[in-house]
């Protein structure tokens, strides 16, 4: 008891006093963890506990807690399906909407596990998981896609994700929550806000500058090695700046990117509140691999037969990368935010989409053009004039939207619209130029 009174009580020398540490800093959760933690569900561990075997009710116990401690436990059966069709050739369409619903448990349960590891490592590590496994699924998909040399898809893909956080996730979350709680006061900390848009636009900035040596009347040549050098050069210093964001989050400014003390003790759903972990460390770094083995095979399904589903389906690839994967490969942790936001805890609902969103266009994007150079392909920021503007609008559109620190329905609304005018740009774009190019073939 005494132990446990003094964790209680750890804490930070801030201007003389002492500030206590909630649970999320101690071991490292962060809102993406929170986030996911609102769709787990407490394992009834007492048929297990009866096995007299201590390796067999162990290994049980870690399986029931990994596979049915979360409330998307159903949508694993879609990984066996999707692995059986794939070996039966049932059918590229099949293969890919089996992979992408076998997707979204395995995100949240990867919380899940980063979060198991932060209660033996400390915060700061925990923290350093979660910077690099918050979007463990969008990375991988990538990086399969660049093997492949399908770079327009890394690029669709990863805009796309960036679009969805920030209208979709975002919209969602400001509109359902503005209805739940109309007649209560909606604010949130903007000082989250303003760092992630700031990083944002620094992002936003690397990808116009290479855009605009279109517009430089150099020749084609000139034009697409100096696009391609720009973007390289950018991506290291994109970079640099998500290692100072780490520092800053982590170190120096932690107390900005927690939740308000004692926000969540209301809250009979959210099981991960205990003070100990539920798993042992080796079993979660185990799960983790494996977890990470699985999507890496679901991912590679999905990049292998997203030509197939666009033809049979009648999308285009672009269409399918920029809306159809974002929402669905990141449903748990969307549907988490969403759940805050009814809450009334509108900064886990911004650390999650604001914080993925940062997470993609600083870190996962930069790395797949520097992985691109490293295995010889050349990919660069140059993402297209569409893109690049709907980019551009949607961080402006969502700088604009919280940069007063209140919230109200019609802010996630017209988050929503926009999102909703964009996809349909996509879809409408994309297929004429899809039906122009058949026409000039013929």
């Amino acid at each position: 008891m005494a132990s446990s009174h003094q964790d209680h009580q750890e804490g930070l020398l801030e201007n003389g006093n002492i500030k206590v540490l909630s649970r999320e800093m101690r071991h490292g959760r962060t809102a993406h963890n929170m986030s996911s933690s609102s769709l787990r569900k407490k394992s009834d561990l007492s048929i297990v506990s009866k096995v007299r075997v201590g390796f067999l009710r162990k290994f049980l116990a870690n399986l029931q807690e990994v596979l049915l401690g979360t409330k998307l436990a159903i949508l694993f059966l879609a990984i066996p399906f999707a692995i059986v069709a794939h070996t039966l050739n049932f059918g590229g369409p099949w293969v890919f909407a089996l992979s992408l619903i076998g997707l979204t448990p395995l995100a949240e349960r990867i919380s899940f596990l980063t979060e198991q590891i932060a209660f033996f490592t400390g915060p700061t590590v925990g923290g350093l998981l979660n910077a690099t496994c918050g979007n463990a699924t969008e990375l991988i998909i990538a990086i399969l896609a660049l093997t492949q040399h399908k770079v327009d898809v890394v690029k669709y893909s990863l805009l796309g994700s960036i679009l969805s956080n920030l209208l979709l996730v975002l919209g969602t979350s400001l509109f359902c929550g503005g209805i739940v709680n109309i007649s209560k006061e909606q604010n949130f900390d903007r000082r989250q806000a303003d760092v992630n848009s700031l990083l944002l636009l620094l992002g936003l900035l690397c990808h116009v500058l290479p855009l605009m040596f279109k517009f430089t009347g150099t020749s084609p040549e000139l034009m697409a090695t100096g696009t391609l050098q720009l973007s390289r050069a950018s991506c290291v210093i994109m970079l640099i700046a998500y290692i100072a964001y780490l520092v800053f989050q982590l170190w120096t400014h932690r107390q900005l990117f927690e939740a308000e003390e004692g926000e969540e003790e209301d809250d009979d759903d959210v099981v991960s509140d205990d003070e100990s972990a539920v798993i042992g460390f080796w079993s979660a770094f185990v799960w983790l691999v494996l977890m990470t083995g699985v999507v890496a095979l679901l991912s590679e399904y999905v990049v292998a037969t997203i030509e197939t589903a666009s033809d049979t389906w009648g999308l285009s690839v672009s269409f399918i990368s920029v809306i159809l994967l974002p929402i669905v490969g990141n449903a748990a942790e969307h549907a988490g935010a969403i759940i805050f936001a009814f809450k009334n805890k509108y900064d886990i609902s911004l650390g999650v989409a604001l914080g993925s969103a940062t997470q993609i266009a600083m870190f996962v994007v930069p790395l797949c053009v520097i992985v691109s150079w490293i295995i010889g392909i050349n990919m660069d920021l140059n993402f297209g004039i569409l893109e690049t503007s709907s980019l551009a609008i949607s961080i402006l559109v969502a700088a604009f939207t919280l940069q007063d620190g209140t919230s109200h329905y019609l802010k996630g609304l017209v988050l929503l619209l926009c999102y909703l005018v964009i996809g349909a740009c996509f879809f409408v774009f994309r297929t004429l130029c899809d039906l122009g190019f058949k026409s000039s073939n013929v």
